[in-house]
């Protein structure tokens, strides 16, 4: 490969090196070898073993890893708080990088998938690949499912993209063409069109075991088209969409025929979700919410459409339950804003008359008569972490930033222990759900509601079914009458600097709690908008300096805690936040990060800065200025090294 063309190397026809594995198992073993393509792809077994190696993209418990697995992927957001900050949260931190290491317009797995199916299709066919047809096609239908889901990582990232289904040759011409931006709603149809396809081909049981199939396409599908449906909608009139003010896809030449109907495609997106979503809701009924998260074994549980296994005969483990059972927090926690949106019992919210809110003195108090997806998921004092030998959590959250077990806000994290099996820093093989049938409940829900401006007879159906789950009064007509947005203290009531209704902040809060710790809640602020009115905004936890800092003491009676800002502590030796404020604030303790004044949200951040080398190698003329590039900038930003974002 030229090195002149580096600026897309996965556009590149190169020799091509497919990652192997041992056997067809979801994730089972860490790839063993590489092996160049010639007359592969040409079996039902080699088909099985190249999509066995896309498995990894999709979200898990990572082999043989030391984290709290998919229960940290919400950190950073205002969910949970790690130990470190959301630079796409800080201003000016965000920067245009020069592309040398960049995966942002990194197309080498898209390429992989346009490979096997330019390699696969013609022999498919000509009926020249050995054996199952019902197989091969179950993994062709595999292959547009990653195009598609690597799609979707791209569009939440860098919105208008190229399209790319073939291999390339490297004539400079041919990929100066395939390196043109798409708008992004043209780039949302052509992944539900790879879905269609998925769905199309995949069987509703996978030949093999913990193995894609037809439902996880069609959740998939609901997923990418309630992306894309609300974003368009929230975002409209602004250069985040196409032919919004200032969008700079305007610019280009090729782009001077493009038309855009923002309603047409709104509704169109919103249509696709709920229908799909309903497929899926209706043939997989809810069950047992914690099993899902502390089980060995998914078989049985209908509303898992998939997920993965461990084993410790093939040592494909994690340590998730290393982190869960000492009780610390995992180097994460669950922030006040999160916790505080969870109903009552009652389906009262926390301030409403007659909730029976004890308060938050305590993280005990906290806690009573709410939600039991809140009670499952966060973890008290004196609760069983270990059944034999027996083990309580009695000590207070370890509150320090540097300790890998530490919890960062004093909301700690229980989602996932499994108290039945001693693990402290021994490997765990816990299941990892990885699609679950409560996102289509949740899905249609949102979507209906977005789109027609009134719930029909299956959203109320599935929101009473997920109350009902959750311990939580079905009446939601009761919480929605009893809902005070200026109370809220959540950024989901707005989108954009306007509040939405009631009825919708609703259905955005029934799917914070649902999706609490599974990575979900960045995508959603993004796509909601509700990013606009972050400035100054402060990540809290527990509150610490009422009652609960009297825990924080030694066996002499002296305090643990070094305080930010007390007479004569020095700033890089402070574990917790000054007691102005009661609520801990993990940014503020100065030793942490750079967030110690909060958050400041830059809209140019809804969309990642292209690397500037894709510019200086994309010219009409090779090595021209790349201000001629055929790549335009995401809006906002500069195409300088080294630049930030800008409000606009």
């Amino acid at each position: 490969m030229k090195k002149k063309y580096s600026y897309i190397p996965c556009l590149l026809l190169s020799a091509m090196t497919l990652v192997q594995t041992s056997c067809n198992d979801f994730l089972d073993r860490e790839p063993l070898s590489s092996v160049t393509a010639s007359a592969y792809l040409s079996s039902e077994n080699e088909l099985a073993t190249f999509g066995a190696g896309k498995y990894d993209i999709l979200p898990s418990h990572k082999n043989q890893s030391w984290d709290l697995g998919i229960f940290s992927l919400d950190n950073n957001s205002d969910n949970q708080a790690g130990t470190t900050f959301n630079k796409n949260f800080v201003k000016g931190e965000l920067r245009v990088e020069s592309g040398s290491d960049d995966d942002v317009w990194d197309f080498q797995g898209i390429r992989d998938c346009n490979y096997f199916l330019a390699t696969v299709l013609p022999k498919y066919e000509a009926k020249k690949i050995i054996g199952n047809e019902a197989n091969i096609r179950h993994y062709i239908g595999e292959m547009y499912f990653f195009r598609a889901y690597l799609y979707f990582l791209k569009l939440q990232r860098v919105g208008d993209c190229p399209i790319v289904t073939t291999i390339l040759t490297d004539n400079y011409n041919d990929l100066l063409e395939a390196n043109k931006r798409q708008p992004r709603n043209k780039v949302g149809r052509f992944i539900l069109e790879d879905l269609d396809k998925a769905i199309e081909m995949l069987k509703d049981v996978a030949p093999q075991a913990n193995r894609l199939n037809k439902m996880s396409a069609r959740l998939l599908k609901s997923r990418v088209a309630l992306f894309e449906g609300t974003w368009e909608k929230y975002h409209a009139g602004t250069a985040r969409v196409p032919k919004g003010p200032n969008w700079p896809g305007e610019k280009s030449d090729y782009l001077k025929d493009f038309t855009y109907d923002a309603n047409t495609e709104i509704s169109y997106f919103l249509g696709e979700a709920m229908k799909e979503a309903q497929i899926v809701a209706d043939a997989h009924p809810l069950g047992d919410y914690a099993s899902m998260f502390n089980s060995y074994d998914l078989s049985s549980k209908k509303e898992v459409l998939l997920w993965r296994k461990y084993d410790n005969a093939q040592q494909i483990q994690h340590h998730v339950n290393t982190y869960l059972q000492d009780g610390g927090g995992g180097a994460s926690g669950f922030t006040r804003s999160l916790v505080e949106s969870f109903l009552m019992k009652n389906g009262l919210p926390i301030y409403a008359t007659g909730s029976t809110y004890q308060g938050d003195v305590t993280v005990t108090k906290v806690r009573q008569n709410r939600d039991e997806r809140l009670v499952q998921s966060m973890i008290i004092p004196d609760e069983t972490l270990i059944a034999s030998p027996k083990r309580i959590f009695t000590q207070a959250p370890i509150l320090d930033t540097d300790k890998s077990k530490s919890s960062t806000t004093g909301y700690c994290i229980r989602k996932g222990l499994d108290i039945t099996t001693y693990s402290i820093n021994l490997p765990s093989t816990t299941a990892c759900p990885v699609f679950r049938s409560a996102e289509a409940y949740l899905n249609y829900l949102e979507a209906d509601y977005v789109l027609n401006n009134r719930l029909d007879a299956k959203s109320i159906a599935y929101w009473k079914a997920l109350r009902k789950r959750a311990g939580v009064d079905e009446d939601f007509t009761n919480t929605i009458n009893r809902t005070d947005l200026s109370k809220e203290n959540d950024l989901a009531v707005y989108s954009g600097n306007a509040p939405v209704d009631a009825t919708l902040y609703n259905i955005r809060r029934e799917r914070r709690c649902e999706l609490i710790a599974e990575g979900f809640r960045k995508m959603d602020i993004y796509r909601w908008r509700s990013l606009d009115r972050m400035k100054e905004y402060h990540i809290e936890g527990f509150n610490l300096w009422d009652e609960e800092y009297k825990s924080y003491v030694n066996a002499s009676g002296q305090s643990l805690l070094v305080v930010e800002g007390d007479p004569g502590v020095a700033p890089d030796k402070t574990n917790v936040s000054r007691r102005s404020v009661k609520y801990l604030r993990p940014m503020e303790v100065r030793a942490n990060n750079i967030a110690y004044k909060g958050y400041n949200f830059t809209t140019a951040n809804y969309l990642e800065p292209i690397p500037f080398n894709h510019f200086r190698l994309s010219t009409p003329e090779k090595g021209g200025d790349p201000s001629t590039s055929i790549i335009y900038q995401n809006p906002g930003w500069s195409i300088e090294v080294g630049s930030a974002g800008n409000d606009y």
